[in-house]
């Protein structure tokens, strides 16, 4: 009898969110998803023995997992919640207001009643930290750190584990002890997490498949022009063109799971399905026998359609080129997005049996012929569970118990499928990833671009770093591969939001600086600055008279810096590094001779660290002189001139820092302002562009 072969490939990934130089996890979504997403995806199947599916885990992933089950991992929400609620300082209180409501509202928030409440407090309070603290008291902390992380337990430890069981139960006025039984609760969870893999694997109910090693979009690292291939007339950057890291990546991969597993996969699920030609080269020169796309990728090379009842989407293909071959299977789009995005919203149970019913009229055809046919479902196995009801596991029951039920059906991995299926030769791929077949998901937009401009900067450093140590270089070249990964271009660009993206953007320039820094280098002053573009408008003010303050570093007179324009910067965008704004405002002006700056800080004692530096860049706006950089060393009282002529700069810094700098006729100036400590940018004002200065003459001023 003809049967239908059905492919699940879930796909587990998530950042690379560790810093390497201070070891700190920048945000905890790696460790979050391990508690309810990896450890219950796998081991629902043991109540379903014949479901046999492909799961594919990023190494990068898994070393992330890894470091937290040892509790190597330091992980500043982790130790937020976990500090007792009465030694809370107001900035962990502020921490935990911001961060710790980031859940799903409906399916993970008011699932608990008490979280609800907290929850419902915090958007009374408007959201507004100061406004906010008065609200909560000790122990409101104390549940909301203890809900805020069984929210994302995984319901097999929810329904079956009995100290789980009793938080859950208590519901609300939870104690110390609490805390720390979640804290061990975290620990035993993460720990079982590859173990269950490795269980299945071993019993052979799963293949391990797996991503070059940091999600890079390989097509891209391999030639960045492939983007105006798939997408004529995009426009694009300075060409990367790195085949050699692409390679590096894929090989590290296939090492890595072997070494973890103890065998080399075989299967390769490429970053977002991204391929090309030259990608699937390396892979095939690699090791790898198998690879999988999307549906539009093989119509875009096909020139035709394919899904459709007994289409050519149902079936494995042999790409062969230049000698390489690479087994390829396309996942069907609208059947994986029907999970990812639309069963959801439904009931369980009618969701599985739609699913079932769509399975059969795409196999019809075929089953009347009297032959096999292959149907891939390929989708994020992590991102879609917390839109569904108990983290879609009653979706997923009733998904398999029918799937089970039916002898017409054989689940199977896709290394399983591709041994009794012939395959249909290809000789080309068209360049393409899942969305949209094509890459401007991480190309093209003025923010990808300046990315990859970045990218490509500190990789030509990396090259020309010949006088280091080979351990300088090894963790400068990761952090390259690191930078290659394709989540950060994600959040740049129109396409998508996160309540995070800032702290995207700044995980992505810390590891670019950390290149300079590891390699002796100055990180350029352009990586100071975000990317994103702020979405909230700053204020700035233009000065309306000349200014001729007396240069001490204190606020001698109000009226010394009156007629001075002024820049306070929009915070909605996060801080340079920490997550700590430094800098309050910035005053500026000028008596026609010489240019006066003033810089207010949140806090002067924040600043006042052994090392801290100021770096001013001033341009005049309209070409009349060049471009000119200025960097102070700040000490107790006292400002050392690190870069610029020391005879013709005024610099002071006490409760505020102050400078007068000689104009040298410039009309329009530019300029921009950034602190940095250890070479690590902390603040920049403003956050892009810079700050005008209309004109330096003060009888062009009217009030």
């Amino acid at each position: 009898m003809a049967q239908i072969h059905v492919c699940f490939l879930w796909h587990m990934h998530q950042p690379f969110y560790k810093d390497l130089l201070t070891g700190e996890y920048r945000l905890p979504w790696t460790r979050m998803h391990a508690l309810k997403d990896y450890y219950g995806m796998v081991k629902i199947l043991d109540e379903f023995p014949s479901i046999h599916q492909t799961f594919n885990l990023v190494p990068s992933l898994v070393v992330q997992v890894e470091e937290y089950a040892s509790g190597k991992a330091r992980d500043p929400f982790l130790i937020n919640a976990l500090t007792p609620a009465e030694k809370l300082t107001e900035e962990q209180r502020h921490f935990i207001l911001l961060y710790f409501f980031q859940a799903n509202r409906d399916r993970l928030i008011n699932r608990y009643p008490r979280y609800r409440e907290l929850f419902e407090r915090w958007e009374g309070a408007g959201m507004d930290l100061a406004h906010a603290s008065h609200y909560f008291s000790v122990q409101d902390y104390r549940d909301l750190q203890v809900l805020s992380q069984l929210a994302w337990f995984d319901e097999e430890f929810l329904e079956h584990d009995p100290e789980t069981a009793a938080l859950v139960d208590r519901a609300r006025d939870y104690t110390l002890d609490d805390q720390q039984t979640v804290g061990r609760k975290e620990r035993q969870i993460l720990n079982d997490v590859l173990a269950a893999y490795r269980t299945a694997a071993e019993r052979h109910q799963i293949e391990v498949s797996t991503t070059p090693y940091y999600h890079p979009i390989l097509p891209l690292v391999c030639d960045s022009d492939i983007g105006a291939e798939a997408h004529p007339g995009l426009s694009l950057p300075r060409r990367f063109r790195r085949p050699e890291d692409a390679r590096e990546q894929l090989r590290r991969s296939r090492d890595f799971i072997a070494q973890r597993f103890g065998r080399a996969p075989v299967g390769l699920w490429p970053s977002e399905g991204s391929v090309s030609d030259e990608a699937l080269a390396l892979a095939a020169e690699t090791g790898f026998e198998w690879a999988a796309s999307d549906q539009g990728v093989l119509e875009k090379t096909l020139w035709s359609a394919c899904a459709g009842p007994g289409g050519r989407l149902y079936q494995p293909f042999l790409w062969e080129r230049d000698g390489r071959r690479l087994h390829l299977l396309f996942r069907d789009h609208f059947l994986s997005d029907l999970i990812g995005f639309v069963f959801s919203r439904m009931d369980p149970e009618p969701a599985a049996d739609d699913f079932i019913r769509r399975l059969y009229h795409i196999a019809e055809p075929c089953l009347q012929a009297g032959r096999d046919i292959l149907i891939p479902v390929i989708l994020d196995g992590e991102n879609a569970w917390e839109y569904y009801d108990h983290n879609g596991r009653p979706f997923l029951r009733a998904l398999y118990r029918r799937l089970a039920a039916d002898h017409r059906f054989s689940v199977l991995t896709v290394g399983e499928a591709l041994r009794r299926l012939p395959a249909e030769s290809l000789h080309h791929i068209s360049p393409g990833s899942w969305i949209n077949g094509n890459f401007d998901i991480w190309i093209g937009a003025q923010e990808d671009n300046r990315a990859w401009n970045l990218l490509d900067e500190a990789r030509q450093f990396v090259d020309r770093a010949t006088q280091v140590s080979p351990t300088a270089y090894d963790i400068a070249y990761e952090e390259i591969l690191i930078a290659e990964g394709s989540d950060w271009c994600w959040w740049y660009g129109p396409e998508h939001e996160t309540a995070n993206r800032a702290e995207f953007d700044e995980l992505f320039r810390a590891h670019l600086s950390n290149v300079y820094r590891i390699l002796g280098g100055e990180p350029p002053e352009e990586l100071a600055h975000p990317i994103i573009r702020s979405e909230e408008k700053a204020l700035l003010v233009p000065p309306s008279g000349y200014v001729r303050p007396v240069v001490d570093g204190e606020i001698t007179s109000y009226f010394e810096w009156l007629g001075a324009g002024l820049y306070r910067p929009s915070r909605r965008a996060g801080a340079m590094h920490g997550g700590r704004f430094l800098v309050q405002e910035v005053h500026f002006g000028s008596d026609g001779a010489s240019f006066f700056l003033r810089i207010d800080f949140v806090a002067s004692e924040l600043v006042h660290v052994p090392g801290m530096e100021i770096r001013i860049t001033l341009e005049a706006a309209a070409g009349e002189c060049a471009r000119a950089r200025y960097a102070f060393i700040l000490g107790p009282d006292s400002v050392q001139v690190h870069e610029g002529d020391p005879l013709s700069i005024e610099a002071r810094f006490g409760t505020i820092f102050e400078l007068r700098l000689p104009l040298d006729g410039a009309g329009r100036i530019h300029f921009q302002v950034s602190l940095w400590h250890e070479a690590l940018p902390l603040d920049a004002l403003p956050m892009e562009g810079w700050i005008e200065l209309g004109t330096t003459d003060p009888g062009e001023w009217t009030a």
